[in-house]
Formats: structure tokens, C-alpha cells, sequence
């Protein structure tokens, strides 16, 4: 579920705690946590529901000045679910980010990306993917992919992956 950095802001300050999606299946569910920019968000709630039953206040607790851009943002296809949530904490991952890992972590990231590589198909492409972002991190995902031989759209899922 993409959210964007403006609306993660508020949701952070507790302005914004709704949001609105069209899917074919849900991609969050109730209880969980979403990994963003801003950090961990907790999804309270997740409801089918209609365009009709979206009022102003909604439109409003969803970060938008009103309804009509909502509507506008959302007329697409698929079921239309609304998402309550509310932010939960930092990324942990940040923190271990500025920890150096000792050698039995080392060893065991290690296990675990042959692990990764050994159930892929074709050629292991873990570290080829984390020494390209390593030696360029600001390029983006689409130069970086191209740069690793890789469609960016699987490029950016093992990014996700090696994320997690």
C-alpha cells in the first residue's frame, strides 16, 4: 500500500487516520503493520464499504480538502476498502542500520542470502543487487536495474525483499 510522504507526515501527527483503496484483494489486513518512509504504521481496521458511504469528514481524516479529490483519487477499479490506521513506531531496521553487525550476525545475513539465492531461479543476484545500491545509492530504481541486466519491476520486489 503506497502512501504519500505528505500524508505519512500526518498520519504521524495523528491528522490524518483513513485511507481509502480499490483492490482486487486487500494487501494489508487487520492487526498488521506497514513498513514506510516515516516508519511503522498499524492497520486498526480495513472495511469494504461504497463510494456513497464516504462523507466529508472522511475525505478529511484521509488528508484530502474534500470529497470530490478523494472520489477522484480513488475512481479506479476494483472493491473499495477503508483502511484505519494510526502510526505505530520508528523503523526498526533503522536502528540496526547504524549498528555494525557482530560475526555471528554476519554469518548468519550471509546463510541467509545463499539461502535466498539457492531457491531463486537462475543466477544468484542477492549481492550482485546489494553491491549496486552500496556503490550508487542514489541512483534510482530503474538505473540500478538496468544496471544489474534486471526488469525493474523484479528488481524492486528482491529490493523489497532483501528490505525485509
Amino acid at each position: 500500500m503506497m502512501i504519500r510522504h505528505s500524508i505519512l507526515q500526518k498520519i504521524r501527527k495523528g491528522c490524518v487516520w483513513l485511507a481509502f483503496r480499490r483492490w482486487v484483494r486487500p494487501t494489508v489486513r487487520k492487526g498488521g503493520t506497514l513498513k514506510t518512509t516515516i516508519g511503522l504504521l498499524r492497520i486498526e481496521d480495513i472495511q469494504m464499504t461504497t463510494p456513497e458511504m464516504i462523507s466529508q469528514a472522511d475525505a478529511h481524516a484521509a488528508g484530502y480538502p474534500d470529497r470530490v479529490q478523494l472520489m477522484a483519487d480513488i475512481d479506479r477499479p476494483g472493491a473499495l476498502y477503508r483502511i484505519t490506521l494510526s502510526w505505530l513506531s520508528e523503523d526498526p531496521r533503522e536502528a540496526l542500520a547504524m549498528k555494525p553487525p557482530g560475526a555471528t550476525e554476519l554469518f548468519e545475513i550471509n546463510r541467509h542470502l545463499e539461502a535466498i539465492d539457492a531457491r531463486s531461479q537462475g543466477a544468484d543476484w542477492t549481492l550482485c543487487v546489494l553491491n549496486l545500491i552500496g556503490d550508487q545509492p542514489d541512483l534510482t530504481a530503474a538505473i540500478l536495474a538496468s544496471k544489474a541486466g534486471q526488469p525493474v519491476r523484479l528488481f524492486k520486489s528482491r529490493v523489497r525483499r532483501l528490505k525485509a
